[in-house]
């Protein structure tokens, strides 16, 4: 692992997972998705991890929806915008890439393969639906896995890459990595890579510190020194392993899409508290934290012009 100077902190600001009845604080309007991202940014994040929702939080994944997010940010900022090709998993392929198709970002996630992806537990915890669309929603997630085969991730790599995104792999499992450097050696990707290590999504790895420090040994022995490591978990678990990612070298991820809270029985008001938090506990680690042009020159990113080439890639500066 590059063992980092620098601290980067991604902000995932409202994500598909977390549904409006957990919190009334989630990010669901576009403009509350911009004035979270911009409230993270100027709270220390460098990167913002982007998804978008409609109105009532459904996870949105049309093009003229992140249109009225992506732009707004980018004019505000010089943070490194990160648009999703996840998505949720009851998106088709070709709707998880719209976004990041219509705006060629300088940086894009990558799930590493297929998996049960489940979350319907959140349906046991509330007692009140706002909406009625959430209850199905969360449910469905106990019968329907997230698919990401290996000829999606391809056509992933070759669709963005062509247009000069890189990537930050989303790992829920060992057998990712092995995945990732399967793409590595057939040359559809390059070093520098950004491991994001996932940990607490029920059907991925669990939680539990030894797992981190394993999946930090074995990126270690399959790439060296060619990639940066950045680590989350979901729920309460979010700042312990943010925490620990950085004590080993590496970078972190905080926001609502990965837990509503910010401490024990207290609801995060906004994506910046928690941004607040870590860097807090990165500083008092004694690492600095990095700034968005570190991050470009650490991740080896292209800058936040779109270039001329892309097929359909919006200017984001």
């Amino acid at each position: 692992m590059r063992r980092a100077d620098k601290v980067v902190i991604t902000t995932a600001v409202t994500g598909s997972v977390n549904v409006p009845s957990q919190s009334p604080y989630l990010p669901l309007t576009t403009d509350q998705v911009v004035e979270a991202a911009l409230g993270a940014v100027e709270a220390g994040s460098a990167v913002v991890h982007l998804h978008a929702r409609h109105p009532d939080g459904r996870p949105a994944w049309e093009p003229e929806v992140f249109a009225e997010i992506v732009p707004r940010i980018t004019e505000a900022t010089d943070a490194v915008v990160n648009i999703t090709t996840g998505g949720s998993s009851q998106m088709s392929m070709q709707q998880r890439l719209a976004g990041a198709t219509e705006f060629a970002p300088e940086l894009a996630s990558m799930n590493m393969g297929s998996m049960n992806f489940v979350y319907s537990g959140i349906a046991d915890r509330v007692t009140e639906w706002r909406y009625d669309w959430e209850e199905p929603y969360v449910r469905a997630t106990y019968s329907h896995p997230f698919v990401n085969s290996f000829a999606q991730i391809e056509h992933t790599m070759r669709t963005l890459g062509a247009a000069g995104t890189r990537f930050e792999f989303e790992c829920y499992d060992i057998g990712h990595l092995y995945s990732l450097a399967y793409f590595v050696d057939k040359g559809l990707v390059e070093a520098p890579l950004l491991v994001q290590g996932v940990f607490g999504i029920l059907g991925g790895i669990g939680a539990d510190h030894e797992n981190l420090e394993h999946m930090v040994r074995i990126a270690d022995k399959l790439f060296g020194d060619d990639y940066s490591f950045s680590a989350f978990a979901a729920g309460k678990d979010q700042m312990q392993f943010a925490t620990h990612s950085a004590w080993l070298g590496g970078h972190v991820r905080v926001g609502l899409e990965d837990n509503v809270w910010l401490g024990k029985g207290r609801l995060a008001e906004t994506n910046a508290q928690q941004v607040t938090k870590i860097r807090a506990v990165v500083e008092d680690l004694g690492k600095q934290i990095a700034t968005p042009d570190d991050a470009r020159a650490l991740l080896a990113l292209r800058g936040r012009s779109t270039p001329t080439d892309s097929p359909k890639g919006r200017a984001l500066a």
